[in-house]
C-alpha cells in the first residue's frame, strides 16, 4: 500500500476504534460493522464504475463521501455509513487501496467485537489452526484457491469445514477472505491471525516441535523471545515429528532453526 493510503487507513483505524472499540465496546455494534463493511466491499467488487469513482481523486472529496452516503444511507448502520463515507473522503492512491482499506476495517471491526466478548486470543488461535490445516491439507486449499469457483461456493465448503468448530467471528473472517483471496488460503487465513495478534500488541512466533510444548514451557519461550525481540509474542505451536527434536521458531521472516533434524544433517555434511 502507498504512502497515502497507509496514511489515510491509519486514520481509519483510528475513528473505527473510538466508534466501536475501547472500554465501551459494543459489541454487537461492532460485529454489524464489520459484516456490513464485508456487504460494502461486495458491492464495489460488483461494480467497476462505482469502485472507481469513490476513490476517484479528481474529484473533490466531499462528493466523493456524498456519493457513498446516497447510495448506502438506510442500507447500513449510521456507524458503518460514517466509516465508509470518512473512508471514501481521505486520499487513496488507487481503487484497489481504497477496498483494501476497507477490508482491514471489516476485519478489525469484528475482532474489536471478539475482543468485547474476550475471545480474540481465542479467534487468533482458531485462524491459526485453520491456516495450519489448509497447509497440511493441499486438495482442500486447492478447492478454496479455485478460481473457477464463485466465492460462494468456496465458502460455502469452508462453511462446512467450520460448522460447530470455530467461534461466530473466526468463522466470517475465514469465509470473507477465502471468497476474495489475496494470496494462497492458508497465507491469507495466517494474516488475520497476525491481525489478531497485533491488536492485542503482540508478535507471533510460529513454534515447530517434534512434541507437544507444555504451556509452561510456552510462557518461558515467550518471555525469552521478547527479550529478544524487544516485544510481546505471542507463540502458536505446531507439531512436526520428522524434526526429531528441538524447535523451529520463525517470527516474520526470521528462521531460528534449532532442530535435532538440521543439527544431524549439519553432522552428516560435515563428515561428507
Amino acid at each position: 500500500m502507498h504512502a497515502a493510503s497507509r496514511e489515510s487507513l491509519a486514520q481509519l483505524r483510528t475513528e473505527l476504534d473510538a466508534a466501536v472499540g475501547g472500554a465501551t465496546v459494543s459489541v454487537a455494534n461492532a460485529a454489524q460493522t464489520g459484516s456490513e463493511l464485508f456487504d460494502v466491499v461486495e458491492t464495489l467488487d460488483s461494480d467497476r464504475g462505482l469502485r472507481v469513482a469513490v476513490a476517484d481523486q479528481s474529484v473533490a472529496a466531499e462528493q466523493r463521501s456524498g456519493l457513498v452516503r446516497s447510495l448506502f444511507a438506510g442500507k447500513v448502520s449510521e456507524t458503518t455509513l460514517k466509516v465508509i463515507s470518512d473512508a471514501a473522503a481521505q486520499t487513496w492512491s488507487n481503487s484497489r487501496e481504497f477496498r483494501a482499506g476497507l477490508v482491514e476495517l471489516g476485519r478489525r471491526a469484528l475482532l474489536r467485537s471478539a475482543e468485547g466478548q474476550g475471545q480474540l486470543e481465542t479467534v487468533e488461535d482458531e485462524l491459526f489452526r485453520l491456516g495450519s490445516i489448509l497447509m497440511n491439507e493441499p486438495q482442500l486449499e486447492q478447492l478454496l484457491a479455485d478460481k473457477a469457483a464463485t466465492p460462494e461456493a468456496k465458502r460455502g465448503l469452508l462453511a462446512s469445514v467450520l460448522y460447530g468448530k470455530a467461534t461466530s467471528v473466526t468463522e466470517a473472517l475465514a469465509l470473507q477472505a477465502v471468497g476474495r483471496p489475496e494470496k494462497r488460503p492458508a497465507d491469507d487465513i495466517d494474516s488475520l491471525s497476525r491481525l489478531a495478534a497485533g491488536l492485542r500488541n503482540r508478535t507471533v512466533a510460529r513454534v515447530t516441535s517434534a512434541t507437544a510444548i507444555s504451556p509452561e514451557q510456552q510462557r518461558a519461550l515467550a518471555d525469552k523471545l521478547g527479550r529478544v525481540y524487544g516485544e510481546e509474542m505471542s507463540i502458536h505451536t505446531e507439531i512436526d515429528p520428522s524434526i526429531l527434536g528441538g524447535l523451529v521458531i520463525r517470527v516474520g521472516d526470521e528462521v531460528i532453526d534449532g532442530s535435532l533434524s538440521r543439527k544431524l544433517e549439519k553432522l552428516r555434511v560435515g563428515l561428507g
